[in-house]
């Protein structure tokens, strides 16, 4: 009978020792930013500033994800100079877009093209 009791005790603490796997439990926020499709009509590298940081350089076909605090996310997208003719960033700085991630989060995001220039618009996972 004792030894039940401390198995069935040691049973239990095993519960309480392994952590909980959830959202609320989570304390950031997933954010992808792909450049999948053939939206951006350039063979120019694009840089992704996260904060007005650099953060992740992007070629056709290629993504990237961030696991971010919770919060507004200040996003701004540019054509990086590199070694493909004709890639040099234009004088203007180009506009920021605020995203709101909350914990737990996972926001998919590609990189489309406008006449006013690039912006991210939101995309299903795919999943």
């Amino acid at each position: 009978m004792r030894w039940s009791v401390f198995s069935l005790f040691g049973f239990l603490s095993l519960f309480a020792a392994v952590p909980s796997v959830n959202a609320a439990g989570q304390d950031y926020g997933v954010l992808i930013i792909s450049r999948e499709r053939l939206e951006v009509a350039t063979s120019c590298e694009i840089g992704v500033y996260l904060q007005d940081q650099l953060a992740a350089r992007l070629f056709q076909e290629q993504s990237t994800s961030f696991n971010l605090p919770p919060g507004k996310v200040s996003l701004r997208l540019k054509l990086l100079p590199g070694q493909v003719p004709g890639c040099n960033p234009g004088m203007l700085a180009p506009g920021s877009q605020d995203i709101q991630l909350k914990a737990g989060d996972v926001l998919k995001y590609r990189i489309a093209m406008t006449q006013e220039g690039m912006y991210l618009k939101r995309a299903g996972l795919g999943y």
